[in-house]
């Protein structure tokens, strides 16, 4: 019975929180009081819903959530952390992953969005390695795209 008010529970009391603190218009947690901040409350309500009620398929929208979240509010603040769809591919590989510890499913989706990201977010490095074989893997290069659409096709069509 518990489990099941786990997820309300916890998405009540982190908007009351974040509403609460929001109405004492705190200025040092001002750059807090966005929407990115509601997708890290929820995403961790999901989280807690996956670990603590032991409901694991929840710790992918949580991962995803969460870590949406929390990309939109370092995006501007670090140097360093990365504007790139990439980052947002990462952040599913890494919600598969996790959730494949605890159920055993999605280790080969969390590997593909995995490689996926490595090749979205090095890139510019992958085509500088590929410098040497420049003229006829460029052509191929830029079509990459349609190998992941076979691939999709490939994996819509086949049959147990």
């Amino acid at each position: 019975m518990r489990n099941q008010r786990l997820f309300p529970g916890m998405i009540l009391l982190g908007f009351g929180a974040y509403f609460f603190l929001q109405q004492l218009n705190i200025s040092l947690l001002q750059p807090l009081y966005s929407w990115p901040t509601l997708l890290i409350i929820v995403g961790i309500a999901f989280l807690i819903q996956g670990y603590g009620a032991k409901d694991y398929e929840a710790i992918l929208p949580g991962v995803i959530l969460t870590g949406f979240g929390v990309h939109f509010h370092i995006v501007n603040r670090l140097e360093i952390w990365p504007d790139h769809i990439g980052s947002f591919i990462l952040i599913i590989a890494l919600a598969f992953l996790l959730r494949y510890l605890k159920t055993g499913a999605g280790l080969f989706q969390g590997f593909l969005f995995l490689i996926l990201a490595v090749l979205l977010l090095f890139y510019d490095t992958i085509l500088g390695w590929l410098g040497i074989l420049q003229s006829s893997v460029s052509t191929a290069w830029r079509f990459w795209p349609l190998l992941l659409m076979v691939a999709g096709l490939f994996l819509l069509m086949k049959k147990k």
